[in-house]
């Protein structure tokens, strides 16, 4: 590759506006492997992932599995899209207005997107649904993760709301409630009645793609059951 078409020599003399996600890539590997040049491997991910924002749900065994990725850089990567993914719910995280599941749905999934391990949100909300606080209750395995009303409320009221929204994520990605889910909505909207807290909604967040009905996520509320 000549001097002048070097991501490197680009980016100082054009930004990086100019470079292409396979160059950008590039400038984070550094190097590539002995039968790959730094952008051909960087290429050969972005291909692999599909694009280059489908690389923030992959994990290090995804990257590894490309040849010229060690543990050191998979690491490295990791951490990039894991910056990259608190930008994402950081820009969102000035007061929304969370008054439909859709909502919900676009400022969680950021967080969410990728996850191996089950995760249970609750969100604390105003008389006019903007959210006050955001608390991660539990993290749990890749199949489950339990929690008791006691440790939603206790974070709802510390924080003074007048409402809350329950969201856990589905590592499968398919959003449907399990046994399990519809019981812990039960017990959260009997607990809801005893403080004086409603719950709103449940939301379990998934993917489009193995979504049933394509929308990522599944509402309790819009299902009848609340």
């Amino acid at each position: 590759m000549a001097v002048h078409e070097r991501p490197q020599e680009r980016l100082e003399k054009l930004g990086p506006g100019s470079l292409s996600d396979t160059e950008l890539l590039a400038m984070l590997l550094r190097s590539g492997s002995r039968d790959l040049d730094v952008v051909s491997l960087a290429g050969h991910i972005v291909r692999e992932a599909g694009s280059v924002s489908e690389l923030i749900k992959w994990s290090e065994s995804d990257f590894r599995r490309m040849k010229g990725i060690g543990k050191v850089k998979a690491l490295q990567l990791l951490a990039v899209m894991e910056i990259a993914r608190r930008i994402l719910v950081q820009k969102n995280d000035f007061q929304p207005k969370l008054n439909s599941p859709e909502r919900v749905y676009q400022y969680l999934q950021p967080l969410a997107a990728g996850l191996q391990v089950e995760k249970f949100w609750v969100l604390c909300l105003n008389r006019k649904n903007t959210l006050m606080k955001r608390t991660e209750v539990t993290s749990g395995t890749a199949s489950s993760s339990l929690v008791h009303p006691r440790e939603v409320f206790r974070e709802a009221i510390r924080a003074g709301a007048l409402s809350i929204i329950a969201v856990h994520n589905h590592p499968s990605g398919d959003p449907g409630p399990s046994s399990a889910d519809i019981q812990v909505t039960r017990q959260l909207r009997e607990a809801g009645k005893t403080v004086s807290i409603d719950l709103l909604d449940h939301i379990i967040l998934g993917t489009e793609s193995a979504d049933p009905n394509n929308q990522g996520f599944y509402s309790f509320k819009e299902a009848g059951f609340l």
